[in-house]
């Protein structure tokens, strides 16, 4: 062959050939084998989306009990004007659970106006986030399948109105990883003043393997406890610690051991935990501006401001999903049966300005175009008066979406004239769930765990991508 000639074959042909093709077989075992130790070293290493993302990562701010369509979002003339009437024949009756008595409409004391250039309909309420119009693709036709509160936090974090169902942030970890090696992938901050009624298990890895589980932030200033690295124990000695914890464990595990791998990474974590999270913590080393924009020193907004800020820090630095929590038990929810103005005057102080500058936040950083947040609660509120509050309605009502690869200021579905009902593209819960996937390059159907000899996934049955705010 002449030093100018070119091979007439590539590489991977010659294994091919080779051998009558046992070359590419062996070659194909050495590379599943170096994926397999690869995985044991980092069973939550980042993996590539099933086809192009809009974003890499999610903060869902859960408003738990369930905040008024009628008072935030959508609108109703008609709902004023037949304030204190019974509901006309045409527009139905809906699920009460504590309506007593024949129901009588009850019209909104919140004024709505248009914001942005997009003219987005915000009320009165949500004065920060009305900043943030142009930003916010509010999907006004949402409905789901109960109305206890339980069931629906169930079916809003895992799809499903029972428990036992991984979360769709331990299925998004489980789909992609996690991009930080020093940060939980998958992170909930739950309201300081407890738990919500369906409790932790709705955020939990369900039947999926427990390296795929949220981890639980603590309220306060130190959302994860014993950080420090122990009085006397140099970081030299700690590698050693865990040096000797992989060599003694690797010689007697299996490669597909999933429950050994979680609990063996977790040793790493906690290491890179404490020599890197401390600082990720302290947002005293944010700039006063931002703290301020973020409500944070303002006894109202402190707690849902610090936790906001933190979860901007959080995808910052590669940490997959993130849940915020605002409200906990009895009254501290947006749960207003009672009276609906008190109600939510307070849980919109509390949550509307810390919203609206951890937006702001990320626009300004260039981090919003990869991180999706998603806005609500499991369902809304009736338009039927239940004394001076509004009882559940899980058959109408809103959520939002920004950043992530959704277009801004925009409108999708509608509810009836009322707000009872959504009429105009309704979209279920599990629309939700797959437009979240899909932005995270995920597919429902792809996506999918054999449990119990039954391909299992977020959706449960198919849902569809909302494409109007896409």
């Amino acid at each position: 062959m002449s030093a100018h000639a070119k091979p007439t074959r590539s590489r991977r042909e010659f294994l091919t050939d080779a051998f009558c093709g046992f070359g590419s077989v062996a070659f194909a075992a050495m590379l599943a084998e170096e994926q397999a130790r690869a995985a044991y070293l980092n069973p939550l290493a980042a993996k590539p989306p099933q086809f192009a993302a809009k974003a890499k990562s999610v903060i869902v701010l859960f408003m738990a009990g369930g905040p008024s369509h009628l008072e935030t979002f959508d609108p109703k003339p008609l709902l004023n004007k037949l304030d204190g009437q019974p509901v006309p024949k045409e527009f139905g009756t809906a699920k009460r659970q504590f309506i007593k008595g024949p129901p009588h409409l009850m019209g909104t004391k919140r004024t709505f106006k248009q914001h942005g250039r997009s003219g987005l309909w915000v009320s009165d309420l949500l004065p920060h986030t009305a900043t943030c119009a142009d930003d916010l693709a509010v999907i006004r036709s949402c409905k789901s399948d109960a109305f206890v509160h339980s069931s629906a936090q169930y079916q809003f974090f895992t799809g499903r109105i029972i428990p036992g169902f991984p979360s769709m942030g331990a299925w998004a970890l489980y789909g992609l990883g996690s991009e930080s090696e020093s940060l939980p992938g998958y992170v909930v901050m739950p309201d300081p003043r407890g738990s919500i009624e369906a409790g932790q298990p709705v955020y939990s890895n369900g039947f999926l393997p427990s390296i795929y589980q949220a981890n639980v932030f603590r309220p306060g200033k130190k959302p994860v406890l014993n950080l420090d690295m122990p009085a006397g124990v140099s970081v030299e000695q700690r590698q050693r610690t865990l040096r000797l914890v992989h060599d003694l464990d690797s010689a007697r595990m299996s490669p597909d051991d999933d429950e050994f791998a979680a609990r063996l990474n977790t040793y790493d974590l906690a290491f890179k935990m404490q020599t890197e999270a401390p600082a990720v913590f302290d947002i005293s080393r944010e700039s006063q501006a931002t703290q301020e924009a973020y409500g944070v020193g303002h006894p109202v907004t402190d707690d849902f401001g610090r936790r906001c800020l933190l979860a901007r820090r959080l995808v910052e630095k590669g940490v997959r999903f993130v849940v915020l929590v605002a409200g906990g038990p009895d009254v501290s929810q947006w749960d207003a049966h009672d009276d609906i103005e008190e109600n939510h005057l307070r849980m919109a102080m509390k949550t509307d300005k810390p919203i609206a500058g951890l937006l702001k936040d990320l626009k300004q950083r260039g981090l919003l175009d990869s991180t999706l947040v998603v806005w609500g609660g499991e369902f809304g509120r009736t338009p039927e008066a239940q004394g001076k509050g509004r009882d559940h309605n899980n058959t109408g009502y809103t959520m939002w979406m920004a950043g992530g690869g959704v277009k801004g200021g925009v409108v999708a579905g509608a509810t009836d004239e009322i707000g009872l009902n959504a009429v105009t593209e309704p979209h279920h819960l599990r629309d939700i769930h797959t437009t979240v996937l899909h932005q995270l390059g995920l597919e429902q159907n792809a996506l999918s765990y054999l449990h119990q000899g039954r391909r299992e996934r977020l959706t449960e049955v198919q849902g569809q991508v909302i494409q109007s705010i896409l």
